[in-house]
């Protein structure tokens, strides 16, 4: 996998000015209360909400007027119906993109795109303010253009260049276990035996193992292989080639097409 540590200078402007931030709710709450501290605020999280009756509180709030400003993460852009609102503003926009995962661009269209449809549902015309640091990303500008035929065009042609879905298959093996290094030594064994048998099948590729992006969740230290095929009639045929039973406390997980890369 390639690791490359965080930057003492800012790589474009050369400027040793660098300052870590986040962007959860509470904060944006506290600033919000220090901007418009009379005005009554609802938060729409996964702090806040736990159970349907949480959910129906808080839009209820919003809905009467009780709350003037909702503040939330992507569950305020689900389809909520909010006839009142007439500015919506997303704080770090293109955060998504980050994301290591080719959908990565189609996401954030579709988030910018949904949230964007929250305002201006009345009588009263929309504002939508947004927020972004790469803002000439192609998946920004046709979200702020509404240029569905422009967002599609450039990214099938990114998807084709790297070889991802629609233009290939691919198949996810995720290693999981308690002890890293016992871990980790699967994951090469896996992702040799699928090496091996991927140079005699024309038309795949073996990428990994890798640390997966979470690479420790509830316990587990977590390792991939990515496979990429023409048709899943040739992943099958590299597929047979992984060990089947793993060693000590060690899992295997196999995802075909899969959804989260996470």
């Amino acid at each position: 996998a390639f690791e490359e540590p965080a930057p003492d200078i800012c790589p474009k402007c050369l400027s040793h000015k660098l300052e870590s931030f986040g962007l959860g709710t509470e904060r944006i709450e506290k600033e919000i209360y220090e901007l418009f501290g009379d005005v009554a605020t609802a938060r729409l999280d996964r702090d806040t909400v736990r159970k349907r009756a949480d959910l129906d509180r808080v839009l209820k709030r919003f809905g009467s007027g009780d709350a003037r400003i909702l503040i939330g993460t992507q569950m305020v852009a689900k389809g909520h119906d909010f006839p009142g609102v007439t500015l919506v503003g997303v704080v770090a926009a293109d955060a998504s993109l980050n994301f290591p995962d080719f959908r990565a661009a189609e996401r954030t269209f579709q988030l910018l795109t949904q949230v964007a449809g929250r305002a201006g549902r009345g009588a009263k015309q929309g504002i939508v303010i947004v927020q972004a640091y790469e803002t000439e990303h192609y998946a920004v500008q046709a979200a702020l253009h509404h240029d569905f035929d422009g967002f599609v065009a450039q990214e099938l042609q990114f998807r084709r260049d790297l070889w991802y879905p629609p233009f290939a298959h691919l198949a996810l093996v995720r290693v999981e276990g308690a002890l890293e290094e016992q871990t980790r030594e699967t994951a090469m064994a896996v992702g040799a035996a699928l090496k091996t048998r991927a140079k005699n099948i024309e038309g795949t590729r073996v990428l990994g193992p890798a640390p997966a992006p979470l690479t420790r969740l509830r316990g587990m230290w977590r390792f991939q292989v990515l496979l990429k095929g023409r048709s899943r009639q040739e992943l099958r045929e590299v597929i047979a080639a992984m060990p089947r039973r793993p060693t000590g406390q060690v899992r295997q997980i196999l995802d075909i097409d899969p959804f989260n890369m996470l």
